[in-house]
């Protein structure tokens, strides 16, 4: 197809399958190293992300997670080590997948490793507030001190944030709607990019701990360890936008991390997430107006049910449309003179999707052949899209048709 990155996440619990253990799984480095040479003979650049909603599960009973301080040095063993073992074959890295997801009750266990009751609906999970902040404020550090390694082994990486970006619109031009968007966006787009990328505590997350009774413990060197592991550059998802507002009983929409209200200028997926391509244009302008460093779109997509026809061809126009619309405009950002340095769609291939569970919800370029019970053949299809992709890779976005 002409891939010219591959983005992937090593498993942590691969390389130390308890988390805390002294020595690492030599047959889990032999893995990625086979991937990674894969990759490479291919000119193919890995982009690879350390932890992408998972953690060894030993440190959740053990530890729970980084609610525990100990689980940072931890981090920072598996961090050094894949470093170390990858410092030729990786130059692009991430940190923590989503980070953003720790400033939500659905994160304690994705981000954060944190499972405060065994049983409890993981997506609606029972939530400690204070519990939850002191162990995103472990994994800041434990993101910090993986940065700081990384360019002490080879100056040459390239490490980045990666923010699940929920773009948001107040609905009305009431001063109340634009107050709250503003609040709202600050809390779950911008915290986390603001301390990974600038190194501090942003001015107004402290109202926030404050109102919610939140004490963030800081040791003396916390500071320190946050201001010398700033990240290279912002990568992000982007799948929607949608609205805010102060009133009750407006129409809600469903979409990545959480839904909002609904925007009547825009169309909707079968999902109900809404489509805003121009709201990506708006998101990155947005985020290289406040840290002038490189931008990497890592997530973008359109899950829908793909149909085979009598021919046994998918014919997807509406993805293309979808992926279509949204590389003009992030063009029209770059004319902008906004550095976005990449874009990974989501994804190359069908795949179980995180948000509801399904098969039938496809993003893939590529079918396969495998319904929500798990049943059918695995033969995989090239869809129409598949070719589509593969001009846009080879024009570098400039043939759109």
């Amino acid at each position: 197809m002409g891939f010219k990155v591959f983005s992937l996440s090593i498993a942590w619990s691969r390389i130390f399958p308890n988390g805390d253990d002294e020595q690492p799984n030599e047959e889990g480095l032999k893995f990625y190293d086979d991937v990674f040479d894969e990759c490479n003979k291919y000119g193919i650049e890995p982009l690879v992300t350390l932890s992408h909603f998972e953690i060894p599960y030993h440190l959740v009973k053990e530890y729970q997670g980084f609610a525990s301080r100990k689980v940072v040095t931890f981090f920072e063993r598996y961090a050094r080590t894949v470093f170390e073992r990858y410092k030729n074959k990786v130059k692009y890295w991430l940190t923590f997948n989503e980070i953003n997801f720790g400033t939500m009750p659905m994160g304690n266990l994705e981000v954060l490793g944190v499972l405060n009751k065994e049983d409890e609906e993981i997506a609606n999970p029972l939530d400690n507030m204070q519990l939850r902040f002191q162990a995103l404020h472990h994994v800041f550090l434990a993101s910090a001190r993986a940065v700081k390694i990384a360019h002490e082994i080879n100056p040459v990486f390239k490490v980045g944030c990666m923010i699940a970006h929920i773009t948001m619109y107040p609905l009305t031009c009431r001063p109340e709607d634009l107050l709250l968007q503003q609040e709202l966006d600050n809390i779950i787009n911008n915290f986390c990019a603001d301390v990974q990328v600038r190194g501090v505590y942003p001015y107004y997350i402290f109202h926030h701990l404050k109102k919610n009774n939140i004490e963030i413990n800081f040791e003396e060197e916390d500071e320190k360890i946050l201001k010398e592991g700033c990240v290279d550059f912002y990568s992000f998802s982007y799948y929607m936008s949608n609205c805010i507002t102060t009133e009750e009983g407006h129409e809600t929409t469903l979409g990545n991390l959480l839904g909002g209200v609904k925007n009547p200028y825009l169309h909707v997926s079968e999902w109900g997430w809404q489509i805003d391509p121009k709201g990506l244009r708006y998101t990155l302008n947005k985020i290289y107006d406040r840290y002038k460093i490189p931008l990497f779109v890592v997530e973008n997509g359109l899950g829908a049910v793909d149909e085979i026809d009598d021919e046994g061809c998918i014919n997807d126009d509406y993805r293309i449309s979808y992926l279509k619309i949204h590389i003009v405009e992030m063009n029209k950002a770059i004319e902008n003179n906004v550095d976005l340095m990449g874009y990974t769609m989501w994804s190359a291939i069908d795949l179980v999707s995180s948000g509801t569970g399904e098969m039938k919800k496809r993003y893939g370029l590529i079918y396969i052949d495998k319904d929500d019970n798990g049943d059918g053949t695995f033969k995989r299809i090239k869809k129409k899209s598949f070719y589509w992709y593969k001009k846009i890779i080879e024009t570098n976005g400039k043939d759109l048709e």
